[in-house]
């Protein structure tokens, strides 16, 4: 987050708070930190680590009392780098490790919930060398819809050992679930926090799923020319309106119930035939009669107006798969994909 000269007025406490302790020298800001308890060095810190650039303009302006100061050090630069560095100068290397973990890593606000919130591919992969006796801790501490999918993908005789230790497990000593604990938190959440990248042909797929239907084609043109791989991988993993046809009956039903009509009908102005009749198959032969009358009397439309229409269903239909309300079945494999 870059904050312009001019958004004095915009600026909350902490930011300003974060701005001083960024522009003083580390030996002036590690007398301040030792003043500060654990929620403020938190808060502090997290902010520092999200400023990004600082022009010199608005840290003059701030504090005009150190303005000679801040003058000569021009603009400062927030991010993780420079506040574990500061961080450093006033905390054992073990708390600042905490810290930075809790910044940088997953949301949540024990270490378990951190792990609810990690890639179960992600988690497996780190699982499957650990003892099944402590990978059965982990499971029994999860949530189950998650520890499922974790189970589902480590090797079927791991797996099952798991399992087997889970069934004849009675409760855990404080020591030893402190132990499994400490062990997430030093050689897998931090190194997560480091080395965790979203996918990046996932975040291209997400922006060509927001460009017009023009743009979009014209831009998977150019890309397939200069790197074919690549503008397949992004293919694959898009959503459009004609992906809707991985709805089951029951996912149908509940898009119908979510989205407006008017949006449907503008939508369905451009679909192909078959997007159609999934809709129409999953009304009631009232409704579609409504629906197919509104279609007819809305005339020639924008592709503009249409797009936007099918996005904004798209858009919702992604929203109901994410909390659990619809599946989207990939008709080729059976596999079922949530997004």
């Amino acid at each position: 987050m870059a904050l312009a000269k001019d958004d004095i007025r915009n600026i909350t406490g902490p930011q300003k708070a974060a701005i001083l302790m960024l522009a003083l020298s580390e030996e002036h800001a590690a007398a301040l930190w030792q003043l500060l308890d654990d929620d403020e060095i938190k808060e502090l810190s997290h902010t520092m680590a999200t400023l990004g650039q600082i022009p010199s303009e608005l840290t003059e302006r701030l504090f005009v009392d150190f303005a000679n100061r801040i003058a000569g050090a021009g603009s400062v630069v927030g991010s993780f780098e420079s506040t574990e560095r500061v961080l450093l100068k006033a905390l054992p290397s073990d708390r600042v490790n905490q810290i930075m973990e809790e910044i940088r890593g997953p949301a949540g606000r024990t270490m378990w919930d951190k792990l609810g919130n990690v890639n179960d591919q992600v988690l497996a992969s780190y699982l499957r060398n650990e003892y099944p006796q402590t990978v059965a801790v982990v499971m029994s501490k999860i949530k189950p819809e998650h520890a499922a999918r974790v189970l589902a993908a480590l090797p079927e005789e791991f797996a099952m050992e798991v399992m087997l230790r889970m069934l004849r497990m009675e409760s855990v000593q404080k020591e030893v679930l402190d132990k499994v604990e400490q062990t997430l938190r030093v050689e897998f959440m931090s190194n997560l926090a480091r080395t965790s990248r979203r996918d990046s042909h996932e975040m291209m797929a997400e922006i060509f799923n927001n460009f017009d239907r023009g743009t979009e084609s014209r831009l998977l043109s150019a890309l397939e020319e200069r790197n074919r791989d690549a503008a397949e991988r992004i293919k694959a993993l898009m959503f459009t309106f004609e992906d809707l046809i991985k709805l089951d009956p029951s996912g149908v039903q509940t898009v119908l119930r979510t989205i407006e009509k008017d949006k449907l009908a503008l939508a369905l102005k451009g679909a192909s035939d078959t997007v159609r009749d999934l809709f129409f198959s999953n009304m009631s032969e009232r409704a579609g009669k409504i629906l197919r009358e509104e279609m007819q009397n809305m005339g020639p439309v924008r592709l503009r107006d249409v797009d936007e229409a099918q996005m904004k269903i798209v858009v919702t239909t992604k929203e109901l798969a994410a909390k659990g309300e619809i599946v989207l079945i990939d008709k080729k494999n059976d596999d079922e994909l949530v997004y």
